[in-house]
């Protein structure tokens, strides 16, 4: 997602920055072919850029701000991961010490390539976030402005991949509770009587796994964000739960479906 995203910001004309110093030989690929242009240092990085967009796996993303943050950034920084709103303050409390403007973002929809289309949505200062939908102005990003309310942006993200997600899985263990008793089949021609049901579509269950790793603390984030507004948090944290039981199929191509649900299996 952020090497497609960053290729979009270059389409649009602007100059964008990446550091390959720790970053593995896939994410030097993906940077290559998007054009990106490569910085030694993270620090000499920080100094030339006038905006950072963090795109990472939830759980890095403050790790990623306590970096920056480090380096006395003083640009708009923009927090774009599926976090809680309350990780988004907590961010927005360190990196904007010394940056300029911090502002929440949240990405839905997938990777803007191949004629695909994406959406950054965007909460906080106004002239912060007028800066970064410039950034995407006439690309396949675009930037719908929720308001200035640090925390929006992300709660949005929360709430929906809390149902998108979590579907996904109740459909893995819909099919895996039902090739036990010997009507998966039956299942499938149930759900296709149905408009619009992921039972439909078996293909994803095999691609649910592979993501898991990055799903289960997006359904963490989520309980969270339940959590503080005094909602039950109980599915999800069991969301997430099931998620690691394919925390070993991190990005695989060739997973079958098969393969996903025998590993939903516990012992016997």
């Amino acid at each position: 997602m952020g090497a497609a995203v960053a290729a979009c910001a270059m389409s649009a004309g602007t100059r964008v920055l990446w550091c390959p110093a720790g970053r593995s030989a896939a994410t030097g690929r993906r940077a290559e072919q998007a054009g990106l242009e490569p910085v030694a240092e993270l620090g000499e990085l920080f100094q030339q850029a006038e905006v950072v967009l963090s795109l990472c796996p939830p759980a890095a993303a403050e790790d990623v701000a306590h970096e920056v943050a480090g380096h006395g950034f003083t640009g708009v920084y923009v927090e774009g991961n599926a976090i809680s709103p309350d990780r988004v303050q907590r961010i927005t409390d360190l990196v904007g010490r010394s940056a300029r403007a911090v502002v929440d973002g949240s990405v839905i929809g997938s990777p803007p390539v191949g004629g695909k289309q994406t959406r950054l949505f965007l909460s906080g200062p106004s002239g912060a976030t007028e800066l970064v939908t410039a950034l995407f102005s006439g690309t396949a990003v675009s930037t719908p402005v929720l308001g200035e309310e640090i925390g929006q942006a992300s709660a949005l993200k929360v709430s929906y991949t809390a149902y998108q997600k979590a579907s996904r899985v109740l459909a893995a263990l819909s099919y895996a509770l039902a090739r036990h008793h010997g009507v998966d089949q039956a299942l499938l021609d149930v759900a296709g009587k149905r408009a619009g049901s992921y039972l439909v579509e078996t293909d994803y269950i095999a691609k649910t796994a592979a993501r898991a790793w990055r799903w289960a603390p997006e359904m963490e984030e989520a309980a969270d964000t339940l959590r503080t507004a005094r909602l039950p948090d109980e599915v999800l944290r069991t969301v997430a739960s099931t998620l690691r039981r394919w925390t070993d199929t991190k990005d695989s191509d060739d997973l079958s479906m098969e393969s996903a649900l025998e590993l939903l299996r516990g012992p016997e």
